[in-house]
């Protein structure tokens, strides 16, 4: 049997295209949860040009902005879920967002309160800050790009979903904004600018690992709890209203030093395990 050559038939490029014109895209997208995905756009953006500024009430403006951006990527997925309007779109869109606000918004923060206060000719002709620096902060955007790739493709750590492979990003966006906050005064010792950008590397390798970080998400909030509960919640809230930079700092750190203690844990674990009897 004999074919013209504008038949379509076993063209792949005709079959893709019948299939989308018989699976048009929608015209829309789901209003409330890409709203909560532009407000954290927003912060991440504002955080930016607020770093831009430089001054100290610019600088721990950028980091109040990141910790609304936080705020606001967790109730996005969330509402999602809860009104079952997931989508690819969706996803695709919050990883973009996080990209700003979680990734280049805590890395300018980082450089410009670690770093830019210590432009010294003389130890910068020798050292080299400002390089590092940078260098610095462009590993911490690989790092969370990197992280929101393979979170879109692999998920959650298997077993569930109690725990994130790798740092999430908006805990080490948060680390970063939650020192500045705390601290407020940009740094002025190149000693400390150091020790800074060791932090802020290790953020990047943390997030980039394989080890796991609880999520939070095994917890049931439309379960009935015990009173005890709810008032804790009440004071860990008054307690970020009144005392934001202690209690938002402390949160932080301890999110951070838990995943490396859970690791130590597991590896102590498997080499018990390992052993003969």
């Amino acid at each position: 049997m004999e074919f013209n050559h504008l038949d379509p038939i076993g063209d792949p490029e005709d079959e893709s295209r019948r299939r989308f014109r018989n699976h048009k895209l929608r015209r829309g997208v789901y209003i409330l949860p890409s709203a909560f995905t532009v407000a954290n756009l927003l912060c991440g953006y504002y955080a930016v040009l607020a770093t831009l500024e430089g001054n100290v009430t610019d600088l721990d403006n950028a980091s109040r902005a990141i910790g609304l951006a936080i705020l606001f990527d967790s109730f996005d997925g969330r509402i999602a879920r809860a009104m079952g309007t997931t989508s690819s779109f969706g996803r695709e869109f919050d990883s973009l967002a996080d990209v700003i606000s979680f990734g280049i918004a805590p890395a300018f923060l980082a450089y410009a309160w670690g770093v830019r206060a210590n432009v010294s000719g003389t130890f910068l002709e020798n050292v080299h800050l400002v390089q590092l620096g940078w260098l610095v902060g462009f590993f911490f955007l690989v790092c969370c790009a990197w992280r929101l790739a393979r979170f879109n493709i692999q998920g959650m750590a298997p077993g569930g979903n109690r725990f994130f492979v790798g740092m999430p990003t908006p805990a080490a966006a948060g680390m970063i904004a939650a020192t500045v906050h705390f601290f407020q005064n940009p740094i002025q010792d190149v000693r400390l600018s150091i020790l800074w950008l060791l932090v802020v590397a290790s953020l990047g390798g943390l997030m980039s690992s394989t080890w796991r970080h609880y999520s939070f998400k095994d917890i049931q909030w439309t379960k009935r709890r015990p009173s005890l509960a709810v008032v804790l919640l009440g004071g860990l809230l008054a307690a970020i209203w009144f005392f934001s930079r202690q209690t938002l700092f402390a949160i932080a750190v301890a999110y951070t030093v838990h995943g490396v203690i859970y690791q130590v844990i597991r590896f102590a674990r498997r080499r018990v395990a390992s052993r003969p009897a």
